[in-house]
């Protein structure tokens, strides 16, 4: 779901006493919230009580004791492989290892970071865009000790039949007419952190929609043939394919389809670090995981990750961490992202709806579906990889609600990935991420936690006051358009993809 940045300054939660209740507010000003799962501290700082909610923090501390054998002491780098999903995630689900779970966290953190950066408001001149400059992207989101350095944005083009995946600006004098920020690329620089993964990571993370679930109802749920190989029967839901196919060229910023932006920067990043330890990590929520998976299949499928050294070649292992996806393609989609090694793990919640489409009636659990799909039938889907299932009633923190946003938002499924020890455990919060992290786009906490709906927004809406006392809507500096070098890298692709295997 959509959020803001906080009008709030700093808010973290901490543990004194397990019959007591502190959130700590940093006193100095500052523009950003650190959601990140480690707990900071300001030095100079103001402890409420809170004692309208005496039962929080001994249900957190029992964690340690109840579920310390959950706890994998095995560094991270000789079992990184693992957690990638190189054995679909078995025995590491149930009962739930400790590392997966901080993996499914951090890349989780690494797809929200798209919502709370992404400017949605229709009066600014903006709207659509990315709120930061890519250089200070992870520091303004409060995520600058995730390790990682931003190295490119991802744009589409607005004109396909998506409208309401889409924000635009209801001013006349705007950034762009035709596109919007999609997500954008990563990859682990920092050597310590390089060392605790065991290989130099790059990230992708896509946006989802910031609509809530109005974009449902756009798909045309229509079966396309992906063209990515020859084989006409491997098909993608037609707007997912447009949204990720379709270009611009009146548009600096989406001259270049996301497809060709992401392939290109894949391969710029690949060939830099050329016989390193890499790994492909694509994470995205709800539509955003749709393209996540989408574009996994389309990098595996013209072997980007394949690295030619003389006489051998290195696979680098692609991995999705997908939270609360719809179904992208039919079943022999399925089949063939099952054959080149992609890994998927799915991250739902069991009430949420946006899972279950498309292919309502004809899906995976439908025991003949492969003689449907022999008749070409066009609403035939199938769900990649492996899931993991989640249940926000098990939450002891969030009320009854049959409101769709909640159990749909990403911040709720971090949530109870971080209570989640096993099936038929009791839910207890493991790295005590904070709860008001939930609300933060919708109203899903108990009343009795004190902590208000929708309350990560920006300070005064953006609007600063100038040094004569007069308040204003700052100029941002350019956005960044495509680099140079795109069409250059896509080439490469394309050049391979035509001589070795033979693609069109």
């Amino acid at each position: 779901m959509a959020s803001l940045q906080s009008s709030f300054s700093n808010p973290t939660s901490r543990i004194q006493h397990p019959q007591h209740f502190f959130i700590t507010w940093n006193s100095t000003k500052t523009r950003n919230l650190i959601f990140s799962n480690k707990r900071s501290f300001p030095k100079q700082s103001t402890v409420l009580k809170c004692s309208t909610i005496p039962s929080l923090y001994p249900e957190i501390e029992e964690t340690d004791q109840e579920h310390m054998s959950c706890d994998d002491t095995r560094p991270v780098n000789e079992i990184w492989r693992e957690l990638q999903g190189c054995n679909d995630w078995e025995g590491l689900l149930d009962p739930m290892n400790s590392h997966l779970r901080n993996e499914i966290l951090r890349y989780g953190e690494m797809a929200q970071a798209c919502y709370d950066s992404f400017d949605f408001d229709p009066h600014s001149k903006y709207c659509g865009t990315c709120k930061y400059q890519g250089e200070h992207f992870f520091e303004r989101l409060g995520m600058a000790d995730k390790g990682y350095t931003l190295t490119r944005y991802l744009y589409a083009t607005s004109n396909i039949n998506l409208p309401n995946f889409f924000q635009k600006s209801r001013l006349s004098s705007i950034w762009s007419q035709h596109a919007n920020w999609m997500g954008y690329v990563a990859v682990a620089t920092d050597e310590e952190e390089i060392r605790r993964l065991g290989r130099r990571d790059i990230v992708v993370a896509w946006r989802g929609t910031v609509t809530y679930l109005e974009w449902i109802h756009d798909l045309k749920d229509i079966l396309h043939p992906a063209h990515f190989r020859n084989d006409p029967s491997i098909k993608i839901e037609s707007g997912f394919f447009d949204l990720y196919t379709t270009k611009e060229n009146t548009c600096r910023y989406c001259a270049f389809s996301a497809r060709e932006q992401v392939l290109a920067e894949i391969r710029r990043i690949i060939h830099r670090y050329r016989g390193e330890n890499l790994s492909i990590t694509i994470t995205g929520h709800s539509l955003g995981a749709a393209l996540a998976l989408l574009s996994a299949y389309d990098i595996a499928e013209v072997e980007l990750n394949v690295v030619d050294d003389g006489e051998m070649s290195t696979k680098i292992p692609i991995t999705v961490y997908s939270f609360s996806g719809p179904r992208v393609g039919n079943l022999k989609f399925k089949e063939r992202c099952d054959e080149l090694g992609i890994k998927v793990l799915r991250v739902i919640n069991v009430h949420d709806k946006v899972p279950t489409v498309p292919g309502i009636i004809t899906n995976e659990k439908f025991q003949y579906q492969k003689y449907i799909d022999a008749m070409s039938f066009p609403w035939s889907y199938a769900h990649v990889g492996v899931e993991f299932a989640l249940d926000h009633t098990h939450s002891p923190f969030l009320k009854n609600t049959n409101d769709m946003r909640c159990s749909h938002n990403l911040e709720a499924h971090l949530h109870l990935v971080d209570g989640y020890h096993g099936k038929d455990r009791r839910f207890c919060l493991a790295t005590k991420r904070d709860i008001a992290l939930v609300n933060k786009s919708c109203d899903f906490l108990k009343s009795d936690y004190g902590v208000p709906p929708y309350w990560w927004q920006d300070e005064h809406k953006g609007m600063v006051r100038s040094s004569d006392g007069r308040w204003m809507l700052p100029e941002r500096p350019r956005v960044e358009a495509l680099p140079p070098d795109t069409a250059h890298h896509f080439e490469q692709v394309i050049k391979y993809a035509r001589s070795k295997l033979h693609i069109p």
